[in-house]
């Protein structure tokens, strides 16, 4: 059963521009329109609950079954996951369709939910105007409330629920490699007219002429599948040759976009150690590299971050000629977003709770610091730029970052470095103080346009 059909037309819900879930929802990892969120949301639900009543509910996994034993076994957990949905406010904007169903009610539900979603592809779901809705976050989507709680943001920090949601989503990247995650990937669902016209439209925006996706993408459309063997194969599919030339790649002072991806912020005179939990969130290296000696290296430098969407591509890509220093993975969170970002967030306007609407986009400045995370640290061939650092951050089901170099390797300048898998994310590159770059293009804000092509220009050594 695939619980990502075509959005049935629904009850009309009248329009407030001050209801919080309709700021702008980065990436396009969920529904920029609330009311399609809810309906899958609610629909995926339904499903659940009609099993149970039959008595159809599906033996819990063993990564469901671990969890449910950590919340049953330890006090404090249990309180966390029953106060993070008695904590959400109630009304329909957070918890209600537009019939007034309720969503998920409590944590037990959840798991009845995350066990039904363990065996689903992320599907292609559009409403009856064609237009996207949820890409690529499910476990993300019905957690989307229960996150900006005070209980919430406690519960996802800890390490035995860290620990359990590491085995859950390993289960799902298991799944994820299947043939049998690829029965999303036909002419119904993410090869329909519209898909291919929204994935070829984005592939375009870092091209000197429209593409299509068939043009963009290594793939073989007379095949099953256009060729990809699983939902994984899909979604690192690499661009064809020339897509995306590396852009002045004998000049060792440009650098170029490590992702296909949209500048999120650009911070100079970054701390050794600072408060990044604090509403701001600013950057604290130590946090962010794992290790007090190699964040040293960048104390007082500049840190420049940009997210990535859901129909980009997903390969990193060296952005400067060097030899890698060291690559590391470090473990953290999955679902943690700021406190500032949830519920304790006020709107000054209307004096009521105003939360990221889909966590945790606006926290990605929080999450470099506790999310896990994989670390490159490279010495550049131009000495004016000396040590740098990437670090790519795995956010919600994006738990599974891939260096596909090693510590010595010689790196030229857009070469395939790594890739994320199972969904999109964040990434930072770190300079050290004294490094002068001219940005192309300002102010760095989260401001929602087009990507930044991958291997295209991004700074200039000034």
């Amino acid at each position: 059963m695939q619980l990502f059909p075509p959005i049935k037309p629904g009850p009309t819900v009248p329009e407030n521009p001050l209801r919080p879930y309709m700021r702008h929802r980065l990436g396009g990892w969920l529904p920029k329109h609330p009311d399609d969120f809810l309906r899958w949301l609610h629909g995926v639900v339904a499903s659940v609950r009609d099993a149970k009543r039959s008595g159809n509910l599906a033996e819990d996994h063993a990564s469901i079954e671990k969890l449910r034993e950590l919340i049953l076994s330890n006090t404090q957990v249990r309180m966390y996951f029953s106060l993070m949905f008695e904590q959400i406010p109630n009304n329909e904007e957070y918890q209600k369709d537009p019939t007034g169903k309720r969503a998920i009610k409590n944590w037990e539900e959840l798991l009845a939910t995350m066990n039904v979603l363990l065996k689903q592809s992320p599907g292609w779901l559009y409403n009856t105007e064609g237009q996207k809705g949820l890409i690529g976050f499910p476990f993300n989507a019905i957690l989307d409330w229960p996150m900006g709680t005070a209980a919430g943001v406690s519960a996802f920090l800890r390490e035995d629920v860290c620990a359990c949601f590491k085995e859950i989503l390993n289960e799902y990247k298991t799944y994820l490699s299947t043939p049998q995650s690829a029965n999303v990937l036909d002419n119904n669902n993410w090869f329909s007219p519209q898909a291919l016209q929204e994935m070829g439209r984005v592939a375009s925006e870092g091209s000197s002429h429209t593409i299509s996706f068939e043009q963009a993408y290594e793939c073989d459309p007379s095949a099953p599948h256009y060729g990809f063997q699983s939902w994984d194969d899909f979604f690192v599919r690499k661009f064809r040759p020339d897509v995306r030339p590396v852009y002045k790649p004998d000049d060792s002072a440009q650098i170029v976009s490590c992702c296909e991806s949209n500048p999120f912020a650009l911070k100079s005179g970054v701390r050794l150690v600072d408060e990044f939990w604090l509403k701001g969130q600013p950057y604290s290296l130590q946090d962010m590299l794992g290790n007090a000696d190699t964040a040293a290296t960048f104390e007082g430098g500049t840190v420049y971050q940009a997210f990535l969407s859901a129909l980009s591509y997903h390969c990193w890509h060296a952005p400067v000629s060097g030899v890698v220093k060291d690559a590391f993975y470090i473990p953290g969170s999955y679902y943690a977003e700021s406190y500032w970002e949830g519920f304790a967030n006020i709107d000054p306007i209307t004096g009521e709770p105003d939360p990221d609407p889909a966590a945790p986009d606006h926290s990605q400045g929080y999450i470099c610091q506790v999310a896990t995370r994989a670390v490159l640290i490279i010495e550049a061939d131009d000495e004016r730029i000396g040590t740098m650092a990437v670090v790519q951050v795995g956010m919600a089901e994006v738990s599974s970052c891939e260096w596909t170099v090693k510590k010595g390797d010689k790196l030229e300048k857009g070469q395939d470095i790594g890739m994320f898998h199972f969904g999109g994310s964040t990434h930072c590159l770190i300079f050290r103080r004294g490094v002068e770059l001219k940005w192309v293009r300002n102010p760095m804000v989260a401001d929602g346009s087009t990507n930044l092509p991958v291997r295209g220009q991004l700074a200039q050594v000034v």
